[in-house]
């Protein structure tokens, strides 16, 4: 399973969260490149919904290759600033 936050460190708030355990997403269960760029444009259209425009991207020590990269670039193309 795949997810994603977008945190304010400094107010400690979750803003906004994507994950393919959502099942309208349609990928429950399911961790794959295609899953990853779905949660990648999800979570940068519900960054715009939330005024976000730009994050930093902690891959929590997985290397940004396949499925990490994927969801990065799918959040780019969506409008997101990583």
């Amino acid at each position: 399973n795949l997810s994603v936050q977008l945190i304010d460190d400094l107010a400690g708030k979750t803003l906004a969260s994507a994950s393919t355990l959502e099942k309208d997403l349609g990928f429950v269960g399911k961790s794959n490149i295609e899953a990853a760029t779905k949660v990648g444009s999800v979570i940068a259209e519900r960054a715009k919904a939330a005024g976000v425009t730009e994050a930093y991207f902690d891959r929590g020590g997985f290397l940004f290759h396949g499925k990490v990269k994927a969801l990065a670039d799918a959040a780019r193309e969506g409008g997101l600033k990583i």
